[in-house]
């Protein structure tokens, strides 16, 4: 190995900005911002574990970065995640086989039984990661919508007693908003099960991301309750992404998604932002229709894996 593994330094620019330029260049379909990465750390419950690690050259160049933690949200014991990156032209160096030995060992001196991590549906990285004995589950796919030069579907008339809103308009008491996220989010498809119930934690690592922006978050009331919302995350640079949109049980079949996601991508257009990207699971067929509605096109599809650890 021609590389040293450590732990980020989150008072250090330097090294903030080298795990956003590491992260933007091996999986550009993801936003990533320096508030964002130092917040990851400051904003990690306790109990997640959570490290950032990077992958140093000797000359002290960054070419790999991994997040490292466990499923502390989940009611199955033991679960934990790794999702590793190196940049392109840092590859052949050891930094992604250092990151993930240093991962898998530091998860299991935590009591980690079992390890989950997001590869790029491409052979080299497939092989890569079963030959280190990871075995593949669900995909999802990243999809981008060219937002400077693509055409929008019109923002829909509000149906009888509808009314939109911003995120920002909850500051006072974000409670509805978490409440609707955990109802939608227990919906989604996924292989690791969450208990969506810690008010406090969601504040802490959801509404207070820097990331998160108030303004183009977009919430659809019917008669005065929360029905359905789009998150909006962006990056101060052209760059917006979606980062959960739902409807609530009882709201559903009205196209309150569609409603509340043609509302907010409007709004980022005239904010100036030219890009915007989402992910799907490649088995949520209604989003996936969704999106393809509004123009949205995969660029990228990504694999679940895991493996045993700690044993």
């Amino acid at each position: 190995m021609t590389v040293v593994i450590r732990d980020l330094r989150p008072a250090d620019p330097a090294d903030v900005e080298s795990v956003v330029r590491v992260r933007r260049a091996a999986l550009p379909y993801l936003l990533s911002t320096p508030a964002g990465v130092a917040f990851e750390l400051a904003g990690a419950n306790p109990a997640k574990r959570y490290r950032v690690l990077v992958a140093e050259t000797a000359d002290g160049r960054i070419v790999g970065t991994a997040q490292v933690g466990l499923a502390y949200d989940s009611p199955e014991p033991g679960r934990s995640f790794v999702n590793a990156y190196v940049d392109p032209a840092g590859r052949g160096l050891g930094a992604g086989s250092g990151l993930l030995a240093a991962a898998e060992a530091y998860l299991a001196g935590e009591g980690a039984a079992e390890v989950f991590a997001w590869v790029l549906d491409e052979p080299a990285y497939r092989a890569f990661a079963e030959r280190r004995g990871y075995r593949a589950s669900r995909s999802a796919h990243f999809l981008r919508l060219d937002l400077a030069g693509g055409a929008l579907p019109p923002v829909p008339p509000l149906p009888a007693g509808v009314e939109l809103r911003p995120a920002s308009a909850f500051a006072a008491d974000p409670r509805p908003l978490f409440e609707a996220d955990a109802e939608t989010t227990a919906d989604e498809p996924g292989d690791v099960e969450v208990e969506f119930d810690d008010y406090a934690d969601w504040v802490r690592h959801t509404w207070n991301n820097p990331d998160l922006d108030k303004e183009l978050t977009t919430v659809a009331l019917v008669d005065g309750t929360v029905a359905a919302f789009t998150a909006a995350l962006t990056d101060g640079a052209g760059r917006y992404a979606s980062g959960m949109t739902g409807t609530l049980r009882a709201f559903r079949g009205r196209g309150l998604a569609k409603l509340v996601k043609t509302a907010s991508l409007h709004r980022a257009r005239a904010a100036g932002y030219r890009e915007a990207f989402t992910g799907n699971d490649t088995a949520n067929a209604p989003m996936l229709a969704v999106n393809t509605w509004f123009g949205y096109e995969v660029c990228a599809t990504e694999v679940r894996y895991a493996k045993e650890i700690g044993k």
